[in-house]
């Protein structure tokens, strides 16, 4: 009986905090279909509007939001694969190679990535001004730094499971550590690289604080921040904003629910010794 209680408990309490979070992006689907007086009028409260619009739909596509689509897509892109190998090979050295202070190294990296955007986003607008990088895709670089960390974390799980007898085979075979590297150790890693690949990807897309302050140009802009330009002289265009809201997650949400698998595969394999 006190199990079945719990049982019940649990279920109540795991159906309120999916609601809490679907709610949310529910709420925002409902209000890009509906006119704006509905917005805060008396229908504010309704899910299904008595007049829904696709007008909305169509202003955030009259403002070039595709070219902003566009900057998110170059930007993540280009991040993601920066940041895997790189992290592939900082990962690689700390799981599989013996050194003085690797642990240190990654507690370090780690440490990285506890710092709040707010503190570096000054020191990071500064160089680029002097570098005369503002305004331009090499926004990635810092990026990077943001994903970094997280990545070699995952990808050090995963190296540090492989059995070293496949990687000491090799070795006596006379392979050097990059053809041990990219011919055992990656293949292998394969679920780990993913998973670093996709955090990195959505990490990148959702970025909005960098991009804000090093790319002015709004021919530069990704959709995070092309968001917050819809509004007037004196007021915010809700609908606008909720509808490219809904089109700025449909390409992570989907890459989530195609890969969900995958993804969940590859951080469960990373945390489990054989």
């Amino acid at each position: 009986m006190k199990k079945t209680n719990i049982t019940h408990i649990l279920m109540i309490c795991i159906i309120f905090y999916l609601f809490i979070i679907i709610f949310p992006f529910l709420w925002v689907f409902v209000t890009s279909f509906k006119i704006e007086k509905d917005i805060w009028g008396d229908q504010a409260l309704k899910l299904i509007s008595d007049q829904p619009t696709l007008d909305h739909y169509k202003a955030i596509f009259k403002q070039n939001i595709v070219n902003s689509l566009k900057n998110s897509l170059i930007v993540s892109t280009v991040t993601t694969l920066y940041v895997t190998f790189i992290a592939a090979l900082c990962a690689y050295a700390i799981a599989r190679l013996r050194f003085f202070g690797k642990n240190i190294m990654l507690s370090v990296i780690l440490g990285t990535s506890m710092f709040p955007q707010m503190i570096i986003v000054g020191p990071i607008f500064n160089a680029f001004e002097r570098l005369g990088l503002l305004n331009s895709y090499f926004v990635v670089l810092p990026y990077s730094t943001i994903t970094l960390p997280v990545a070699v974390y995952i990808l050090v799980t995963h190296f540090a499971k492989i059995p070293k007898s496949l990687e000491e085979s090799a070795d006596i075979d006379g392979a050097s550590k990059m053809t041990i590297f990219f011919r055992i150790i990656l293949p292998l890693a394969l679920p780990g690289l993913f998973v670093a690949a996709i955090i990195t990807f959505i990490s990148s897309w959702n970025e909005f604080l960098l991009t804000l302050y090093l790319n002015s140009d709004r021919s530069y802009q990704t959709a995070t921040v092309a968001i917050t330009f819809l509004r007037g002289q004196f007021e915010v265009f809700w609908g606008q904003v909720a509808a490219a809201t809904v089109v700025v997650t449909i390409p992570t949400l989907i890459m989530v629910l195609l890969f969900q698998r995958q993804i969940i595969s590859g951080l469960t394999q990373g945390a489990i010794k054989e």
